[in-house]
C-alpha cells in the first residue's frame, strides 16, 4: 500500500482548493496518509480528511498525547529522549514520518524550516515530494538536489539565513550533493 506523508507550515490555517483536489486523488486511490498532530496544515489536513470520512490515516505525535486528532484515527507515538517541546523533539517525529512515507505532499509558506526539513528528509531517502507553495499557488515536484536548490530560491534572503541557522541548510545541501555524486 502506498503511504503519503502530508505536512506543512503551522501558520497556514486553510487549505487551497488545489490541495484539496490532491487529497481527493489520494482518497480515490485508497492510499494511506500519515500526518502530524500540530496546528496549521496538520490540523487543516485532518479536518479535511474527517470531512471526507477518510479512514486510512495515522496521526504521528511526540509527547504524552496528541495535540490534534480530529478524526480519532490510530496514532503512532514517536519515542524520543530529546528535550520536550524543542525543535529536535518534533523533528524526531517528522523523521519517522519521512521514513514511513513513500511520497510527501507538503504545503509551504516559503519560510517554514520544518516543512523544508521534511522535504530534505524525504530527499535523503530518495523519495519525491510534491510541494505546494502557498504564496504563489503552485506545485513543484522535488526529486533531486537541483529541484531543492530551485525551491530555496523562493525564500527571501532572511528566510534562507534563518533556515541555515536553525537547520544548517547549506550544510545539508552540500551533504545531499555529495551523496548524489557518490551514487553515480
Amino acid at each position: 500500500m502506498t503511504t503519503v506523508f502530508i505536512a506543512g507550515s503551522r501558520n497556514i490555517k486553510h487549505l487551497d482548493h488545489k490541495i484539496k483536489e490532491r487529497i481527493d486523488n489520494i482518497y480515490a486511490l485508497n492510499f494511506d496518509v500519515i500526518v502530524g498532530d500540530a496546528d496549521g496544515v496538520d490540523a487543516s489536513v485532518q479536518a479535511y480528511l474527517f470531512e471526507k470520512a477518510f479512514c486510512n490515516a495515522v496521526i504521528y505525535y511526540s509527547g504524552s498525547q496528541t495535540r490534534n486528532n480530529i478524526g480519532n484515527w490510530p496514532t503512532y507515538k514517536v519515542e524520543t529522549d530529546l528535550e520536550p517541546g524543542s525543535r529536535a523533539f518534533f523533528t524526531a517525529k517528522d523523521v519517522k514520518m519521512a521514513e514511513a512515507g513513500d511520497y510527501g505532499l507538503m504545503i509551504w509558506d516559503t519560510k517554514s524550516t520544518g516543512t523544508l526539513s521534511n522535504v530534505i528528509e524525504l530527499l535523503k531517502r530518495n523519495k519525491k515530494t510534491v510541494l505546494f507553495i502557498n504564496k504563489i499557488k503552485e506545485f513543484r515536484t522535488i526529486s533531486d538536489i537541483s529541484h531543492l536548490e530551485d525551491l530555496i530560491m523562493c525564500m527571501s534572503e532572511s528566510a534562507r539565513s534563518k533556515a541555515d541557522q536553525k537547520m544548517k541548510l547549506y550544510q545539508q545541501l552540500n551533504d545531499l550533493k555529495h551523496k548524489q555524486i557518490r551514487m553515480f
